[in-house]
């Protein structure tokens, strides 16, 4: 089915409710992806979109657009029903049927590659900006960030001994420790903040058993600080027996941060960098 054919049919069916269904020139881009979306705002770019994935939540002004889900359980309806001209998305969003959908679809198509460093800040910098026709302003932007970014990282690095051992937590629910590995943006934060991601053997995301969380040695846990799952307390966390062993517990040591501001790794990340910085090493 082309778009064409989708739209009319969405039309029929009463889909067409919102006032911002009608796409113009001006309005007619859909990002996934919160870095995505942070990163089309730097730009001057975010009066062309239409709408957004849930995790977009950076700067306020993306929050008053319509949210067409999370970016990893994406519905093709629910995304084509504004009637985009181009889709501009991070890499990894999915599901990936739904993916060959959107690419299948007479839409523009972008994927904005992931990485959890500083260049790959700014291919994502380029890659939106080129998606956009906006080269000029992409380049200016990451030069501005690539500046800010250095900065930060000459910072981190001066700490060259006696580096904070940091556990990532993504989720102690049930009362298991989900941690991150390595090749993950809590990894890729962690190292350029100055710290030692005291998980490294596995890759992604993965629940650790008591004796690997106790033999990992955490300084320092890191957590994001939304609800749900990261919303256990201190006393709660450091209860939890795989912890209550750990150098974290005895000195009730951990972190909090917002999560698309930790792990977006788009123009803010040299901040982020440098908040993760003090809080490991106040001193």
């Amino acid at each position: 089915m082309d778009r064409r054919t989708f739209v009319s049919l969405s039309l029929a069916m009463g889909a067409a409710q919102s006032p911002l269904w009608a796409a113009t020139e001006a309005r007619d881009v859909i990002a996934i992806g919160g870095d995505v979306t942070e990163i089309i705002f730097a730009l001057g770019q975010g009066h062309r979109l239409l709408a957004r994935d849930a995790t977009s939540t950076f700067p306020a002004e993306a929050q008053r657009l319509p949210d067409v889900g999370y970016m990893r359980r994406l519905s093709a309806e629910g995304v084509l029903s504004f009637a985009p001209n181009l889709i501009v998305s991070a890499e990894g969003a999915g599901p990936p049927e739904v993916i060959d959908i959107l690419r299948a679809a007479s839409v523009e198509f972008a994927e904005v590659p992931e990485g959890y460093d500083a260049d790959a800040i700014l291919q994502k910098i380029e890659t939106v900006g080129a998606a956009l026709g906006v080269r000029d302003q992409a380049t200016a932007l990451a030069s501005k960030t690539r500046a800010a970014l250095d900065t930060a990282l000459d910072r981190a690095a001066q700490r060259s001994d006696d580096k904070a051992r940091v556990m990532f937590i993504l989720s102690t629910q049930g009362g298991r420790i989900l941690a991150s590995g390595t090749d993950t943006g809590a990894d890729g934060i962690i190292r350029m903040a100055g710290g030692v991601n005291a998980v490294t053997s596995f890759e992604g995301y993965k629940p650790l058993s008591d004796e690997a969380v106790s033999a990992a040695a955490p300084d320092v846990i890191l957590m994001m600080d939304r609800s749900g799952d990261h919303s256990a307390t201190d006393e709660e966390l450091f209860g939890l027996p795989a912890l209550s062993v750990t150098p974290a517990a005895k000195t009730k040591n951990v972190v909090r941060m917002d999560g698309l501001f930790l792990l977006g790794f788009g123009p803010r990340t040299a901040d982020a960098v440098t908040t993760l910085n003090r809080a490991l090493y106040p001193s």
